[in-house]
């Protein structure tokens, strides 16, 4: 099977998003890109993750031409590939319908970090509604996402992240829907305390050493 790795990825990727809650039923999708070829492996439209195999992932070309893959790519991948070709150091995009980052980007507001591992992908700034699965949607995430971020809710919709590999476009999912659910949590007891501007410069100068812990 061609580019069977980052086909195994993809799978890996979204069964765990299944077990964590960030995805139900066939909403979501993930991306990996081979840097070496350029091609992407993604998630195709409408199938079951549960019985899903490598073999039903998708390969589109760095246009998001379909070229291989039983079933089609996910509606989605207009707004994958356009990060991917923005983002020449990121290999890897996930995008979940998280329930709370959903709900935190009704907002409008752009989320601030709660702990210090969340400091990694803030500032999270929100897309305002656009039509999923158009370029129009795929340019306003490009946009938002700008030259570093790594997170961006949006709106009415969910959440998409980013990363120079799969673990780490995955733990930005993580956190940002941790993030989202602390928010939440806090701003519903009245006792929302972001971190202080200093202390998430701090963490993001340390992360950025890798000194973090």
């Amino acid at each position: 099977m061609e580019h069977y790795e980052i086909r195994h990825q993809v799978l890996t990727a979204i069964k765990e998003a299944v077990e964590l809650g960030l995805i139900h039923g066939t909403s979501g999708n993930i991306a990996v890109r081979d840097p070496e070829t350029g091609m992407i492996a993604i998630t195709p439209s409408g199938i079951s993750y549960s019985t899903m195999t490598e073999e039903d992932i998708a390969i589109v070309s760095p246009e998001g031409k379909w070229l291989d893959g039983k079933f089609k790519p996910s509606s989605e991948t207009p707004m994958h590939t356009a990060v991917l070709q923005a983002r020449p150091e990121i290999n890897a995009t996930v995008h979940t319908h998280g329930m709370f980052c959903t709900i935190m980007a009704m907002t409008d507001e752009p989320m601030r970090p709660i702990t210090p591992p969340q400091a990694e992908f803030t500032p999270v700034q929100v897309v305002p509604f656009t039509m999923p699965g158009t370029n129009d949607l795929a340019g306003a995430v490009v946009e938002t996402l700008g030259s570093k971020g790594r997170s961006v809710l949006l709106k009415n919709h969910g959440m998409f992240t980013c990363g120079k590999n799969i673990k780490a476009a995955m733990a930005a999912a993580v956190y940002t829907e941790e993030m989202a659910q602390t928010t939440y949590y806090a701003k519903l007891l009245g006792c929302y305390q972001p971190m202080s501007r200093e202390g998430e410069a701090a963490m993001q100068a340390l992360i950025a050493k890798d000194q973090a812990v």
